[in-house]
């Protein structure tokens, strides 16, 4: 259900709330959590040369005088908890978590010199999670791979492993930086920091890493061990860690990522690592579109999902296909009602769209030069509302807001 505006601008956490922001720039995924206690968490900060997008561009936003990892900071700098705390003159964010590394999650060696001067980050290229912590410090990071690359090495890791190393090297120097390893299947990885007993119906629970899913049995599932042909080089993006966030009877899923081409199976078949993943899963209120929706998410796992809110950054206009478009918005695959949020769906994506039956779930706020996407659940959990905030400034401007009511 669709509210009617009632303030202009953004208004910031408040305690009790669960906050998660798809902050939008159009070269990037990035994701920002504030807990019910105030605990936050950066869940990638990426950035890709919109160039090399050709005419599959989306406008860079607000705009290309900035990078994005730049842009990241400085809109978290203006959602953060009023009280959050400050390390070495910047606000502390407690946890850096990224999904799996790839440079449009993490930022890149490949552009962008290093620099030594001033506020910026020794060693480091100004590109992703680096140059946000330009403006950021970090308590913790958490990847799929650390301290090396002992975890099933992929066959476009390097520079983006590269990278995040030099970084963390500089944040342990200047921030005091801790390094974990994501856990599958713990439930007690990301925390509540700072009131823990107010909000014991929180939990996020660690479900898919490295190619394995965490079985609602106890058990772990490795795909590409069991059900795939034995291979030493894997799709990073089959590599993605995800977990489900729960908070009273809300539920959200994210899967960074998670997604292969069709993998050969041990009977000379082909494997869809989506439906693997679908039989472990159960339906949730919001879920984040797999691999910013290009090509993937099958009828199983859209059905097993089955979630009244999709949302997906996008860093081009083949984001979301249409072919997974015309799934997520399949009744056949579950008969409920359904709301899309892609950040930007640009001008020729809504022209080819015309007569097509998706293009009615799919938000009109995120139209032209799209949105930031923020879901804030109520001290609670019985409800949640999505707000459409303009990306085109800094000026936090509400586009529009819808409330529901979690999914029993």
């Amino acid at each position: 259900m669709k509210k009617e505006l009632f303030e202009k601008n953004w208004q910031k956490w408040r305690k009790g709330e669960l906050q998660i922001h798809f902050i939008h720039t159009g070269v990037a995924e990035s994701i920002l959590f504030i807990f019910p206690d105030g605990t936050t968490m950066l869940n990638d900060c990426g950035d890709y040369p919109a160039l090399t997008r050709w005419q599959y561009a989306v406008p860079v936003v607000p705009g290309p005088e900035r990078l994005a990892g730049d842009w990241i900071a400085r809109y978290a700098q203006r959602v953060l908890p009023e009280n959050a705390a400050i390390r070495n003159g910047k606000p502390l964010i407690d946890y850096m978590y990224l999904s799996h590394f790839h440079c449009d999650h993490c930022g890149t060696p490949h552009w962008q010199c290093i620099k030594d001067d001033g506020d910026r980050l020794p060693g480091c290229y100004r590109s992703g999670f680096a140059l946000a912590a330009e403006a950021l410090a970090f308590d913790t990071a958490v990847d799929r791979d650390w301290p090396g690359t002992g975890e099933r090495k992929a066959q476009d890791l390097e520079h983006c492993h590269e990278h995040m190393h030099r970084i963390y090297d500089a944040l342990r120097q200047r921030d005091g930086l801790k390094n974990e390893k994501f856990r599958l299947g713990a439930d007690d990885q990301f925390i509540l920091r700072y009131a823990p007993a107010d909000f014991p119906d929180f939990k996020v629970h660690n479900f898919i890493a490295n190619g394995r899913i965490f079985r609602q049995d106890g058990t772990i599932k490795d795909v590409y061990a069991e059900e795939a042909k034995h291979t030493d080089i894997f799709n990073e993006n089959g590599m993605s860690t995800g977990f489900i966030l729960t908070y009273g009877d809300f539920t959200f899923f994210t899967g960074g990522d998670w997604d292969d081409a069709p993998i050969t199976g041990t009977d000379g078949g082909k494997i869809n690592i989506d439906d693997a993943l679908a039989e472990e899963l159960f339906q949730v209120d919001v879920a984040k579109i797999n691999h910013h929706g290009f090509r993937n998410m099958s009828d199983k796992l859209v059905a097993a999902l089955a979630p009244r809110v999709w949302v997906a950054n996008i860093s081009n206009t083949r984001e979301v296909s249409e072919d997974a478009l015309e799934r997520i918005c399949d009744r056949k695959n579950y008969p409920g009602a359904r709301t899309v949020f892609p950040c930007v769906f640009a001008d020729s994506r809504i022209e080819a769209a015309q007569g097509k039956d998706y293009l009615q779930y799919i938000a009109p706020e995120t139209f032209g030069k799209g949105c930031h996407v923020v879901i804030t659940v109520p001290a609670g959990g019985k409800e949640y509302r999505v707000t459409c905030i303009d990306a085109a400034d800094e000026s936090m401007t509400i586009k529009g807001e819808y409330q529901f009511a979690c999914q029993e």
